[in-house]
């Protein structure tokens, strides 16, 4: 978008007693292709494109959008958003200056100018890895997701700048039948770059890692419930941090008091083997961008130190709230979102422990290999957690697969009582929910123990 048409569209956005306004732009083509039953059942390639307009007045702020980006179109729905803040009449003289931030997240192969055989190939690849893996693999669904985002971001404090950020998962399900039971088995790796991303990720190893995981289940009993030590191995494992801790950290639920680690700041809340980071900075991975939805560069931000607890992360609003300094935290699924504070890749780091040592050092129970989805309340920090893949440890030694396990627990109970963190950090790839949508992030770990927790089963 032209300059002084940006200038124009925030001086009437701050023309009625606004104190700050800023204009998001964006253009996203999302890319989506199929294969079920050893055919491409569905490909999908659209394009999103529009405008998202806020002003702020102290800590209460006005959003609009529009897919309208007309003249007439934008300057109405920043008309919209200034009749709502008030009615005084006052001249909004806003003067931008560009800045160019640097790009740490170079592509090689851009999916949409790739050739569709190239792509499908991809997808038979995986498809044909898992089915040659076991004779029981009855159903391989393969997905090829690919994203491609232009921002452009201006506001009143003369900030005018852009960013172009691609992502490219594939994201393998596969489903074993013997003596008419079903099990199920998924990976889906993916990062922020192109098809390049398939040269880390081999199709086929991602296609063999979901059978896998799929016959793993079908040949487990239930897991047995009750307290029990667990260890959680690395990558998604991740998540229980993410969504158990994670989320209230972020200033969205601090910031308006609703979280369960106000006013914490300095106090030890974890053990002291834990540190946990939130970095939007590492290059090409699957939550990062070179600057946030609100126009700040993305940074490394350590939450937790050795068990005390450092910093949040903090969007504007929240800064306006908590008297802090933003953090690179603000995201938004598209346009039609107002931004708030998120996590990126967010992950506990390398502790003390050799691995081989915390499943020696457990005598009786539960290895969560790999994790699946949950749910937690962000104000107690109680979650509730799937394990898609687990084995029972018995004298030191992963022994047999179960299914059907669950973890059970609080937030804040949690990090006190990880009291071994290894050495193997890894990330997993998800999409987090929250207010403004639903973005990209990693979650990730090294394996840790788990000296009690609440095991679901049977």
């Amino acid at each position: 978008m032209q300059r002084a048409l940006l200038e124009e569209i925030l001086g009437i956005a701050v023309s009625t007693g606004a104190d700050f306004a800023e204009v998001f732009c964006e253009k996203t083509r999302n890319g989506s292709i199929r294969l079920l039953d050893n055919k491409i059942d569905a490909v999908t390639d659209t394009t999103i494109s529009g405008v998202g307009i806020r002003a702020f007045f102290g800590v209460n702020t006005v959003f609009a959008s529009t897919s309208d980006v007309t003249r007439n179109g934008l300057l109405a729905c920043a008309r919209s958003v200034a009749e709502a803040v008030g009615d005084a009449a006052k001249f909004g003289n806003v003067h931008l200056t560009e800045k160019i931030f640097p790009n740490v997240h170079p592509v090689s192969i851009v999916p949409s100018t790739a050739e569709m055989k190239y792509k499908t190939d991809l997808l038979r690849e995986a498809n044909s890895a898992a089915r040659a893996y076991d004779a029981r693999v009855s159903q391989v669904i393969a997905n090829l997701i690919t994203v491609d985002r232009t921002v452009q971001i201006a506001n009143t404090e003369g900030l005018l700048t852009c960013d172009r950020h691609l992502r490219t998962r594939m994201a393998a399900s596969v489903t074993a039948v013997e003596n008419g039971e079903n099990q199920s088995g998924f990976y889906g790796p993916g990062r922020g770059m192109g098809l390049e991303t398939f040269e880390l990720f081999p199709p086929s190893e991602i296609g063999l890692a979901a059978a896998r995981q799929a016959i793993t289940n079908l040949k487990a009993d239930y897991c047995p419930a009750g307290k029990m030590t667990v260890a959680i191995e690395n990558g998604f494992g991740g998540v229980i941090f993410h969504e158990a801790c994670g989320h209230s950290l972020e200033a969205t639920s601090v910031g308006i008091g609703t979280s369960q680690m106000c006013g914490k700041l300095g106090q030890k809340i974890a053990n002291e083997k834990i540190t946990a980071i939130d970095d939007g900075t590492i290059a090409n991975a699957w939550g990062s961008t070179n600057i946030d939805d609100e126009g700040n560069p993305t940074q490394r931000n350590v939450l937790i130190e050795k068990g005390i607890l450092k910093k949040y992360m903090v969007d504007r609003l929240g800064s306006r709230r908590m008297g802090m300094a933003m953090t690179g935290n603000s995201r938004r699924q598209n346009y039609t979102f107002e931004p708030t504070s998120r996590m990126t890749n967010t992950y506990i780091d390398n502790g003390p422990d050799k691995n081989e040592d915390i499943i020696a050092s457990i005598e009786y129970g539960l290895y969560a290999k790999s994790m699946g989805g949950g749910s937690v309340n962000p104000l107690t920090g109680d979650f509730n957690f799937a394990v898609s893949e687990g084995y029972i440890i018995r004298n030191g030694k992963i022994c047999e697969p179960v299914r059907g396990a669950s973890l059970i627990g609080n937030g804040s109970q949690i990090l006190m009582d990880i009291d071994m963190v290894g050495q193997n950090l890894d990330m997993g790839q998800g999409m987090c929910g929250s207010s403004s949508g639903s973005v990209p992030t990693d979650v990730g770990q090294p394996l840790i123990r788990v000296s009690s927790i609440t095991v679901g089963g049977r």
